[in-house]
């Protein structure tokens, strides 16, 4: 897989991802990371890529030229993505989806944002990592680098551990322990020692639907609530049962 990253800060996107499991895929040619200066794409003796807004306002934003140069010069593949707040909210199951394709790009805004016409005339799409605001977009291009590159087959060692994750199947992780088996009176939870791995299975879904459902019942909503199955589990491990809710009687004509 081929991932680029269109930055002004190559060194500090390609120093992160130079590190970890990500840095030993891309080492081995497992991954393809390309990350391009912005500014090689700049004819001007200071290397400029920003300006102020037409219309007026605070800041600076990223200008057209210098992407478009380097696009259309590299030939990074598609699709390729603007980092930005007003984009796609990013989620694991996109981050399947791009996985599985042959590659993806990514431009790191900077400054007020990059000029529209980068979204409109050169872009197929624009991603958010959240709704709140960077300084720039190569910490949210970071966060989609590493998120789906871990899916790549090859890239993490076990790769039954990304099948079992947070997020997966819409629900949060069970808990997770290792050694020692207490820890200043704390003991690992009886089930996880007990060599039944049906018994383990079970206690751990229960933990992430419990979790899901005490942290991100959004999450519970979005898969459509929860199954009878699922229900008799909770209250198998002790966990309340929600009730359903009643719809309110009509009133009285």
């Amino acid at each position: 897989m081929r991932i680029d990253v269109l930055t002004i800060f190559p060194d500090m996107v390609g120093g992160y991802l130079a590190e970890s499991l990500v840095g030993k895929a891309w080492r081995h040619g497992v991954l393809d990371l390309r990350v391009h200066d912005l500014r090689s794409g700049t004819d001007d003796p200071h290397r400029s890529v920003d300006d102020t807004p037409y219309g007026g306002g605070a800041g600076m934003v990223l200008r057209a030229e210098p992407i478009f140069t380097v696009v259309e010069r590299e030939a990074p593949p598609r699709p390729l993505l603007v980092l930005g707040p007003g984009g796609r909210r990013f989620d694991q199951a996109w981050a399947r989806d791009l996985s599985t394709t042959g590659g993806f790009s990514l431009i790191c805004g900077r400054y007020e944002g990059v000029d529209q016409r980068v979204a409109d005339h050169l872009a197929d799409g624009e991603l958010s990592v959240g709704d709140f605001v960077l300084t720039g977009g190569e910490a949210a291009a970071l966060v989609v680098v590493e998120t789906v590159a871990r899916l790549v087959p090859g890239v993490v060692g076990n790769e039954a551990s990304t099948t079992e994750e947070s997020f997966d199947e819409g629900l949060l992780e069970y808990p997770q322990y290792t050694r020692p088996a207490e820890l200043r009176g704390w003991p690992v939870p009886e089930t996880l020692r007990s060599g039944d791995h049906g018994r383990i299975a079970r206690w751990r879904r229960a933990q992430a639907l419990a979790r899901t459902l005490a942290r991100r019942p959004d999450l519970i909503e979005d898969r459509g609530g929860l199954s009878a199955a699922e229900l008799r589990l909770l209250e198998e491990h002790g966990y309340p049962v929600p009730s359903p809710e009643i719809p309110p009687e009509p009133d009285a004509p």
